[in-house]
């Protein structure tokens, strides 16, 4: 029979120290201090004493340091579009995928809480709602789902509100994509190029066929191809993130209003037949 120990009398279920990793953090930055972990783990502060809340605050809390991300991706991909730079914009645009499909992950934990553990502790929660989310307005902002109203929910907080009004004013992802178009000699009318970018986009027949060039030649055009591709992967993960948060809000109370004054699983449904970017869609049916 083999002895369950090592020659130098250790376990051998036993991982030992190795002498060359630091211990003494006494004058140097460790791990906890360069993620500035004691702020962010001591910044969950149920308002119950209910069990599942900490995951109700710890899921949301996640998903917008997810959003943050996001939407630091997403400035990056404008720049770079605006640049000429495509393929460093299709590297972050990539990652807003999966990013959006991490978020997606995150509603299936959060189904986890029941009708019933989520009424013990639902109104202290007031009317706080996801609506108010900063991050995710953020997004849909930088995506070209402008809506002017929206901005009425952050006037509470200057600096958010001041960012958000910059840029919903400012030409949104797929406005730049279309701005690259024009650059590219396709004949995209230049009514669509000057509109006030604060308004929410409106599909054109000549952004349609401007998109149908590109797919007929692809090898010609293959950068815009290429980034038509990405821009449809990221509604797509768009559109999941929003049919799962959905459902999961169906799971848990029904069609409750929402705590924010929003009719709540209807609200939600009307997202569903938004598009970020119509005629990436549409041109499929006329291939």
């Amino acid at each position: 029979m083999s002895c369950p120990y090592h020659s130098d009398n250790k376990p051998s279920n036993y991982r030992a120290m190795e002498k060359d990793i630091h211990t003494d953090f006494k004058d140097d930055m460790s791990y906890g201090d360069y993620l500035n972990l004691e702020k962010i783990l001591s910044a969950q502060h149920p308002l119950s004493d209910q069990h599942d809340e900490m995951l109700f605050i710890v899921i949301h809390q996640a998903s917008e340091l997810w959003l943050k991300l996001a939407g630091h991706e997403l400035n990056e991909a404008i720049i770079n579009i605006k640049s000429g730079d495509f393929g460093h914009a299709f590297k972050v645009i990539s990652r807003v995928k999966q990013i959006l499909s991490q978020l997606t992950q995150s509603w299936g934990i959060l189904s986890t809480l029941t009708p019933v553990d989520y009424l013990k502790f639902r109104d202290a929660l007031g009317h706080s709602s996801g609506f108010q989310s900063y991050g995710y307005r953020k997004i849909e902002f930088l995506l070209g789902n402008k809506n002017t109203e929206l901005l009425k929910v952050h006037e509470s907080n200057p600096s958010v509100h001041s960012e958000l009004s910059d840029i919903l004013h400012k030409p949104s992802l797929y406005d730049e994509a279309l701005i690259a178009l024009k650059a590219q000699g396709l004949p995209i009318d230049q009514s669509v190029l000057d509109r006030d970018f604060s308004q929410p986009y409106e599909a054109n027949q000549s952004v349609l066929d401007a998109w149908l060039m590109v797919y007929r030649d692809a090898d010609k055009y293959f950068h815009l191809y290429e980034l038509a591709e990405k821009l449809v992967d990221i509604e797509d993960s768009f559109q999941q993130w929003r049919f799962k948060h959905m459902y999961t809000v169906q799971r848990i109370i029904g069609n409750k209003v929402g705590t924010g004054g929003s009719s709540g699983v209807e609200f939600l449904k009307k997202a569903l037949d938004i598009s970020f970017f119509p005629e990436l869609f549409e041109l499929r049916t006329h291939l």
